[in-house]
């Protein structure tokens, strides 16, 4: 039995109230965002998995709760693009397309530079938030700017926490 295609209103996009133009000027950055939150998430996991030496337990649990926060964020991030009426990503070669955060799975990495990355890889984040956050208060989006903030403040926390772990004692 053949697979049922989509009738051409299924087809078609959903309304959102900020119109198809501002929705797509804003689910555009949003979806490159998923990208970096994933590309983000692996990263921190694979820290978690690998880091070893003094710092450990320290390293080994902050990343794990890092990942947890960061990965919270993927449904809420690809709901929201829905809602504007945009489709969001399908597949890991779409990730791999638009992301900006960087993979490394240099093997024998030492702690210090597991941290030193993540902090450059959180205020990346942050910066694009903050990009994607202008563009949503010029087109009147306060949902989606609303999310960001908490998202902001998050990736700052986490940028903070890295940072004190390289401060000298």
């Amino acid at each position: 039995m053949p697979t049922p295609q989509p009738t051409p209103e299924a087809r078609r996009p959903l309304p959102t109230p900020l119109g198809a133009n501002a929705a797509q000027k804003i689910a555009a950055p949003m979806n490159r965002l998923l990208a970096d939150v994933f590309a983000l998430y692996v990263k921190t996991k694979n820290f978690h998995w690998h880091v070893s030496g003094l710092r450990f337990r320290e390293c080994h649990l902050a990343f794990d709760e890092h990942a947890g926060q960061i990965f919270a964020m993927v449904d809420p991030i690809a709901e929201r693009v829905r809602k504007l009426g945009v489709p969001t990503l399908r597949s890991l070669s779409e990730i791999h397309a638009l992301r900006r955060i960087a993979d490394n799975d240099e093997a024998g990495l030492a702690a210090a530079d597991m941290v030193r990355a993540l902090a450059h890889d959180n205020g990346q984040l942050a910066s694009t938030m903050r990009d994607v956050h202008r563009v949503c208060g010029e087109l009147g989006d306060v949902a989606t700017a609303s999310l960001l903030e908490t998202w902001i403040d998050e990736a700052e926390g986490r940028l903070y926490v890295l940072s004190a772990t390289l401060a000298p004692a």
